[in-house]
């Protein structure tokens, strides 16, 4: 495999727990050969740690100084213009999630052709050794029933600690800082209109366009979507014996983060259920995934992201068909782990679209269906609730 020149725009948490470690690890598929972060010292700090000459705090200057062949995109708030600016450079683009805020945003990107995908939206859970054999088996599943997936979020600084993140050691230039406020509440005002509600905003971006749209993508895997959001519900609630301090995570979810619920049909006549809440003192991250159809049941729990080679497990429970000294009526459970890296699977699945074209899993167009389908759940709360809101999410609460 002949390993492809990579500029990366964004030195952050995510970036240095875990895409900087995994493609230093793998110089047969990257190189990287250029960084930037809008923090000079982050900058200076992750191009010495790991051999990185090139270093540059504006990503026009490194797209202008070249010398790579794809574009991975890792910063915080939306990803549209970045990646727009690689397209224009007729450049191939990793982009994490989020991939933007609104659907608007979405449909103004328009692909350069490089014969084949342009751009790979990062839901690494897609390319889980679990995640792909439950796909496997789900395949020829006519029936399922019911999907519920539960997420449990604890404070970011717990789930990060052990990667020991570098920060800036000094302000942030005024300018970016202000560029970035303004991007904000302009896809505030694009996705939820002018309200003044900011705890929906954070519930919003946070919770669900750059959480539990994860969810979302595994039921893509599984060909179920939802095919209509029937009930939502976003609160908050506290107590008197928290011990924890949500910290950062407020700038993500909101000064007090939520709990969001939401049910509705599948595509196939089955019902779904997704739940997202934020515990603060809660030991560990912890997310469900469980399929019910009429033969059994598959069921995944997630560990940390940040965990690399942490197993997802993998449990199946069907009739025990074979013959046996207590009947063919017994349950069959057979649980799987494996520690191969999620991340690291898509690492090479990216490789494989830049060098062959392969179609990733999460191309602008399902980005742009999770999105939509994180809009109807706060379009669902809102009609339920009377809360006014406009911008793309009111237009749905309108049509609805």
């Amino acid at each position: 495999m002949t390993p492809v020149r990579l500029g990366v725009l964004g030195l952050g948490a995510v970036a240095q727990a875990v895409h900087l470690p995994l493609l230093a690890r793998r110089p047969d598929l990257f190189t990287v050969t250029a960084i930037t972060d809008i923090a000079p010292d982050v900058t200076e700090a992750m191009g010495e740690r790991y051999g990185i000459a090139r270093r540059f705090t504006d990503l026009g200057a490194m797209l202008d100084a070249g010398g790579f062949e794809a574009l991975m995109v890792l910063h915080r708030g939306s990803h549209t213009e970045a990646v727009r600016a690689g397209f224009a450079r007729g450049l191939p683009v990793f982009c994490e999630k989020p991939l933007a805020y609104t659907t608007a945003e979405v449909d103004s990107l328009v692909e350069p052709d490089l014969g084949g995908p342009a751009v790979m939206v990062g839901y690494m859970k897609q390319y889980d050794p679990a995640v792909v054999e439950a796909a496997r088996l789900l395949a020829d599943v006519d029936d399922i029933r019911f999907v519920e997936a539960s997420v449990l979020h604890p404070p970011g600084a717990a789930q990060l600690a052990l990667a020991r993140v570098v920060g800036p050691a000094t302000p942030l230039p005024a300018e970016a800082t202000a560029a970035g406020e303004a991007e904000d509440r302009r896809l505030w005002t694009d996705a939820l209109g002018g309200t003044t509600d900011e705890p929906m905003w954070r519930a919003y971006r946070g919770a669900l366009v750059s959480s539990l749209a994860h969810d979302l993508s595994i039921m893509r895997s599984f060909g179920c979507r939802p095919a209509t959001v029937d009930h939502a519900d976003i609160w908050r609630q506290s107590s008197a014996h928290t011990v924890r301090d949500p910290g950062r995570d407020r700038r993500s979810f909101g000064e007090h983060p939520p709990s969001i619920v939401a049910n509705g049909t599948l595509a196939g006549g089955g019902r779904y259920s997704l739940g997202w809440h934020y515990l603060s003192d809660l030991p560990a991250y912890r997310e469900t995934v469980r399929v019910v159809h009429g033969r059994g049941t598959v069921e995944l729990v997630f560990p940390s992201p940040y965990l690399m080679h942490a197993p997802t497990e993998l449990t199946v429970t069907t009739l025990d068909d074979a013959e046996a000294a207590y009947g063919r009526d017994a349950e069959r459970r057979i649980t799987r782990r494996s520690t191969t890296e999620a991340f690291e699977r898509q690492l090479e699945a990216f490789h494989d679209m830049v060098r062959n074209g392969t179609p990733p899993r999460s191309t602008l167009a399902e980005g742009r269906a999770d999105i939509h389908d994180c809009q109807r759940i706060v379009a669902a709360f809102a009609a339920r609730t009377g809360l006014a809101l406009g911008g793309e999410i009111g237009k749905l609460v309108s049509a609805a």
